[in-house]
């Protein structure tokens, strides 16, 4: 098989080295037990954070490395997603919601938030999606009035991303109810404020050891001194975000495709049927080449964005191609890695059987795959 593309150095490779070994340590042993607590432990959280494992752009002044390289951050979603440990909420956590504390926080905020955000004591989620609304952000009701030195913030969220667990979590909230996209503002709830509940946690399909909640605020006071950016400016402060969220979600795909052509080859080359490894019969044989070379295309597309991310150059439209494209063929291949397994490939215990499971939510989450085609389709002026 050719040799997989790398845009890595050397210290993203010692760095891989060292994500690798903490997983195998601190992760591999336990994510069984999560599997069936429905979450992971806070320990893991702490552990990571020592380990230099979260956060890498934040700022040294408070507390993180200050490295702005999105190779580490591609690095931990891969060996991640090669152990199958889908209950570690980091990629979340560190691609996707702390760079908003990061860019839009006041000086006394990122002093209040960062340094636990990073060492792993506080865990972190964003609050979107709604019970009525999904995909179409302009849809959302939690309100936040306006009382002068507070904000009394009421609704309800659901599908939360580390949602049990987040100490900080961002609420998109409309502030304005007359002012479309410009009445959208971002607030930060923390954990014990009071009105601010957490509903079950939710039941899933697959990614089982990752917490997913439904949170619920009623008459909850949230001080000015927790609104992040400027009041109506949280719809583009969302959009600003979402392509590197989508190269993020796109790495872990494109990660997992590795993944299930590795254990897809081992299988061929091992069981038997008919006298012979089954890699050996012609249409298995064709199907692990096509595989093989749409994983090296996917591969090659997504180091391309995570280059182009480092440079500030991944639009909106190439951060929807990647993110649709990678994720639908995630989702294939593990199909078909199913189906060249057979009935064992129906097993729990075989690590294909929770590739297929964990995989599916990744053409909806961050997106779905239909709305993503809508903004590539905009971009094209049709």
């Amino acid at each position: 098989m050719p040799e997989r593309p790398s845009i890595y150095e050397q210290e993203h490779e010692d760095f891989r080295t060292t994500v690798r070994a903490f997983l195998e340590k601190e992760v591999v042993p336990h994510h069984d037990q999560w599997e069936k607590d429905g979450q992971v432990s806070r320990e893991v959280w702490l552990k990571a954070g020592e380990a230099g494992l979260l956060c890498f752009d934040v700022a040294e002044e408070y507390g993180g490395p200050g490295i702005k390289d999105f190779r580490y951050n591609a690095v931990v979603a891969e060996e991640i997603s090669k152990v199958g440990a889908s209950g570690l909420g980091f990629p979340v956590h560190t691609d996707i919601i702390v760079p908003y504390i990061s860019q839009l926080g006041t000086e006394e905020q990122k002093q209040r938030w960062l340094p636990g955000l990073v060492s792993g004591e506080l865990i972190s989620s964003i609050a979107m999606t709604e019970p009525g609304a999904g995909s179409d952000l302009q849809g959302i009701r939690t309100s936040a009035v306006d009382k002068g030195d507070h904000y009394v913030l009421n609704g309800s969220k659901t599908f939360i991303s580390n949602g049990i667990m987040s100490d900080v979590v961002i609420v998109v909230a409309r502030t304005d109810p007359d002012a479309g996209h410009q009445g959208i503002s971002l607030l930060v709830v923390e954990r014990g404020m009071e009105g601010f509940e957490r509903g079950r946690n939710l039941d899933k399909m697959g990614m089982k050891a990752q917490d997913t909640a439904e949170l619920f605020f009623d008459n909850v006071v949230v001080p000015k001194e927790n609104l992040l950016g400027e009041e109506g400016s949280g719809f583009i402060s969302l959009m600003l975000n979402l392509p590197q969220e989508r190269v993020s979600i796109a790495a872990i795909a494109v990660a997992a495709c590795e993944h299930v052509l590795d254990l897809c080859l081992s299988y061929a080359k091992e069981r038997e049927a008919f006298g012979k490894p089954i890699g050996k019969f012609q249409h298995n044989r064709f199907l692990l080449a096509e595989m093989a070379t749409e994983v090296h295309i996917a591969r090659l597309f997504v180091n391309d964005c995570i280059l182009k991310l480092n440079e500030d150059k991944v639009d909106t439209s190439l951060a929807s191609m990647a993110k649709w494209w990678t994720t639908e063929l995630q989702k294939k291949l593990v199909d078909q890695g199913v189906q060249l397994h057979g009935g064992y490939g129906y097993m729990t215990e075989y690590p294909i059987s929770k590739a297929y499971v964990d995989s599916r939510i990744q053409t909806i989450y961050g997106g779905t795959t239909e709305i993503q085609k809508e903004i590539i389709g905009r971009s094209l002026g049709i």
